[in-house]
């Protein structure tokens, strides 16, 4: 029989799909056989990754999408599986990770009118009103496959639409009589779908932007995610170079700019200070950043020219959002980077005024570097970060990927990596966590000669699933290196309270009801679950061997690895 469900997974072949992260359920069986069917007659169909986890499934496909560039899809079960992905789905939709998510409906025929129909009591409980109203307001597209006739052109109109900038998940769902409708297959052309092409900047915005930053005495480019598109860095970084701009990252989700330039000003995400750069900026160009600054706490100069350049300048998933920009344009930041430094090429800039940039820039970035390098020294008492990431550092190859979600260590783990190259590190974008477990397996399936590193918090490996996440981790072989910073606790929601009441209540009390000591053994659930070389750290002159009997497993033996290091408790 040729199907529905053969056409669907056809069509996602088709349209570069090469993995299916599913978690299976009564509404599938179309799916379960067109999928047998193609392991016999040797159809063109994506790889099956079975994901007891539908967080851990959703996350794998947004780890392998930023990689790759290319969506992958989850299949989860009717209403129930699409709710289980809610944390996940959040993180895919701040993150701007093309991803299609497709969901089967309960039977809507209970007389065995069609095949498919309904035989199962769980059936009428899990059939509701709206389902795709579930995820709504976090995917792009939402769509139902009524017949298998136009299955083709729904996957690849969702799938253009996915990987159209604002990048981003797409939901399809379908009844088990629909897929279960047979058809004919037909001619299908995926390239007559291609994804908009990237916006460019008017001429008049150009010259504007050009003329400000040219006569800035402190020009400055803010970003967030810039780095996605490693042709973006490239063009930064010349461009930064040709004026002497300096780049400074705010809540930084990947590598904008190499952190060992000169005009690299470091990373700005929480900190309850003004940050210095930022205050003396005369002419400020926001590119790709969802939260360039906080204005309650830190924030460019009254007089400060502001332009910000954006694929979703508006912000309109977000109720609250602006800053006082004298110019607002969409454009893709690559393309309009390469017109800026096109353009102020042309002009030829005063030398003079950019080499007075430079040696302003690179004083502050050679003071940060000092200060950063007297923190990573092996501690006296409880283990730091800053030398838990230092170690770490020491046995990344050129080729490492790291995964950050190390929450309250956000900035310690950029700061001391001290990553150069783009798509060396990413993190979700979003603000659920559990993301780091789920995304390092979709990485390293999707770049099976990748080493995949994870540095996490210990409540990220908790809400992760590392039970689901380690044994998909050995049944595919996809082995990776876990960090946990293991504080005992949640310390970003003792963080939140006492900066909102430094004196009160909360900063006297021995117990904030965020505290987990001791600990779950997180190097056993590894263990257990994975087969994972598991050590667990507690002092510092420990740590180094550790570090480096975890590398060589993970390299030698190609078996996971579990590092639960103990910094000061919460």
């Amino acid at each position: 029989m040729y199907t529905a469900g053969t056409a669907l997974l056809e069509a996602l072949h088709a349209c570069g799909v090469r993995f299916l992260f599913c978690n299976f359920g009564s509404d599938h069986p179309a799916l379960i056989e067109a999928l047998a069917e193609a392991r016999v007659s040797g159809r063109d169909v994506p790889r099956v990754i079975t994901c007891p986890n539908e967080m851990v499934a959703l996350s794998a496909a947004h780890g392998a999408a930023l990689l790759t560039g290319q969506a992958q899809a989850v299949v989860v079960h009717v209403d129930c599986g699409t709710q289980a992905l809610a944390g996940a789905l959040h993180n895919a939709a701040k993150g701007r990770a093309p991803v299609l998510i497709f969901a089967g409906r309960s039977p809507f025929t209970q007389e065995g009118e069609l095949r498919g129909s309904r035989n199962e009591f769980i059936q009428w409980i899990q059939d509701v009103f709206d389902q795709p109203g579930i995820v709504r307001g976090y995917v792009k597209y939402d769509n139902e496959l009524r017949t298998a006739r136009n299955v083709r052109q729904i996957v690849a109109r969702a799938l253009q639409i996915a990987h159209s900038d604002p990048k981003g998940p797409v939901y399809l769902t379908a009844a088990r009589e629909v897929l279960e409708e047979e058809t004919t297959p037909e001619p299908f052309d995926p390239a007559a779908w291609r994804p908009i092409g990237p916006a460019a900047l008017p001429e008049a915005a150009v010259a504007a932007i050009a003329a400000d930053l040219l006569v800035a005495r402190r020009p400055l480019l803010v970003t967030s995610h810039l780095g996605r598109s490693t042709d973006a860095v490239a063009v930064l970084h010349r461009l930064a170079h040709r004026i002497g701009l300096g780049v400074l990252e705010s809540v930084p989700c990947c590598v904008n700019f190499p952190t060992d330039d000169p005009l690299y000003l470091g990373n700005q995400w929480n900190e309850p200070r003004q940050n210095p750069a930022l205050a003396e900026a005369d002419c400020v160009l926001v590119i790709d950043s969802d939260v360039p600054w906080i204005p309650t706490v830190s924030r460019p100069a009254a007089d400060a020219r502001i332009h910000h350049i954006d694929v979703d300048p508006l912000k309109q998933a977000m109720p609250l959002w602006h800053i006082p920009a004298h110019g607002v344009w969409r454009a893709d930041a690559a393309t309009a980077l390469r017109q800026l430094d096109r353009h102020i090429a042309a002009l030829a800039p005063d030398a003079a005024r950019v080499a007075a940039r430079h040696a302003h820039w690179a004083g502050h970035h050679a003071a940060r570097q000092a200060a950063l390098e007297a923190r990573e020294a092996m501690p006296a008492g409880d283990i730091t970060a800053e030398y838990a990431t230092a170690c770490i550092r020491t046995h990344l190859c050129p080729e490492t990927i790291v995964v950050s979600e190390a929450v309250s260590n956000f900035p310690v783990v950029i700061d001391h990596l001290r990553l150069a190259r783009p798509g060396a590190l990413y993190w979700s974008g979003g603000g659920s966590l559990g993301w780091s477990g789920g995304a390092a397996v979709g990485m390293k399936l999707a770049r099976p000669e990748a080493e995949i590193v994870a540095l996490v918090g210990d409540g990220s490996f908790m809400f992760s699933v590392p039970s689901a996440v380690h044994w998909i981790a050995r049944h595919y072989a996809a082995p990776f290196l876990t960090l946990v910073f293991n504080n005992r606790g949640w310390k970003s929601p003792k963080l939140s309270a006492l900066s909102v009441h430094p004196s009160g209540h909360a900063s006297r009390a021995n117990d904030l009801d965020v505290s987990f000591d001791p600990p779950p053994d997180y190097a056993g659930i590894a263990a257990a679950a994975g087969g994972a070389l598991a050590l667990t750290v507690r002092r510092p002159e420990e740590l180094a061997g550790a570090v480096a009997e975890g590398f060589r497993v993970l390299r030698a033996e190609r078996r996971p690895v579990l590092l639960d290091v103990w910094i000061a408790r919460l």
